[in-house]
């Protein structure tokens, strides 16, 4: 257990009955209430403190893209704005006075900023029980906490929120253009249902396709596939070789540095993609450069825990969080691509 404590928990217990409710329980170990309550502020702070620690790798968003929270948490909008060069030069004769003029146009976006929260509390008998059994306070209550928080989080991260106005990496309206993906010999543009050539037709395709349209500006380092596409590209072999669609796209496509698996583009995740459906939904895969000059997870307040607070025979934490969503400063780095499971 943590050897110091939040003197702003152990302030709030120290004003309530809790503390020496559960000290003058029979057969509990405390000389007097501000022992119980210096002992219950630093089981918060052992809880809150492995709480931070806590991982989710199914959450991709928030780790697969580049998270940002240099806007102030008290702020309601963020602006930002997508730069682009205008005019061009000329060739000029000795002692010219017209050179043209060159300039940097810039186009504001304004996007919401909306708060998540949830909390978690322990009663004073689920304390009693603690001391007399021992044990630690249930660490599972704050992990709940903070595991709805990001999963919201990354929700939006992904699809947005239309009705508060938040943009997702898949949103139809963040102008992220599609990419068609061809019919394969048995007329589907599933890869289940494709060979080799037709798979890697498709990812070569997407690669030209952003190529092209930037006049090879834009080069995308990170390919993210459905899990079920995943898997397909892991378990196929090279006809007549060892080597796995995986392997041999990650060798011989060398712009393409990473390559992840994405449970939320699966073709039944309908609160992470918004081509998904329960039944016959799309999967999508995104192609996209991995930098935060070209997009960002706006986080103005990550996960936070505040100190706790009595409500009658209860002590609750509330948690909260602040986000934007995804803020793409250049749509055109990114490509989708719909329908490959």
């Amino acid at each position: 257990m943590a050897k110091g404590y939040n003197t702003d928990d152990y302030r709030a217990l120290s004003q309530s009955q809790i503390p020496a409710t559960v000290a003058e329980t029979t057969g509990t170990r405390f000389d007097s209430a501000e022992d119980a309550g210096i002992f219950f502020a630093r089981e918060l702070n052992h809880i809150k403190a492995q709480t931070y620690d806590q991982e989710y790798p199914e959450m991709t968003a928030l780790t697969l893209f580049p998270m940002s929270s240099e806007v102030n948490p008290g702020a309601e909008q963020v602006t930002y704005y997508s730069y682009d060069k205008v005019g061009m030069a000329k060739i000029i004769a000795d002692y010219a006075t017209d050179l043209p003029r060159v300039d940097v146009k810039g186009k504001p976006t304004t996007g919401n900023i909306k708060g998540l929260g949830a909390s978690y509390g322990y009663s004073v008998q689920e304390m009693r029980a603690s001391v007399m059994a021992g044990k630690g306070l249930d660490a599972r209550k704050a992990d709940s906490a903070r595991y709805q928080i990001e999963l919201l989080n990354n929700r939006i991260a992904w699809a947005g929120d239309k009705e508060y106005g938040l943009m997702g990496v898949l949103s139809e309206d963040n102008s992220v253009p599609l990419y068609v993906i061809a019919k394969g010999a048995k007329g589907t543009t599933k890869w289940a249902d494709k060979t080799v050539d037709e798979i890697l037709a498709d990812i070569n395709g997407m690669l030209k396709q952003m190529a092209r349209t930037t006049k090879k500006v834009e080069k995308a380092d990170t390919l993210a596939l459905p899990s079920e596409a995943y898997i397909e590209l892991q378990g196929r072999r090279i006809e007549g070789t060892d080597t796995t669609v995986l392997s041999y796209i990650q060798k011989n496509l060398k712009d393409i540095k990473n390559i992840v698996a994405c449970p939320e583009l699966d073709p039944d995740s309908v609160e992470t993609n918004p081509y998904a459906k329960e039944t016959d939904g799309q999967g999508v895969m995104l192609l996209f450069k991995n930098d935060p000059k070209k997009l960002t997870i706006e986080n103005p307040l990550p996960f936070k825990q505040h100190p706790v607070q009595t409500k009658g025979l209860e002590m609750e934490v509330p948690c909260e969080a602040r986000t934007a969503g995804a803020i793409i400063y250049y749509p055109m780095s990114l490509l989708i691509g719909v329908g490959i499971c």
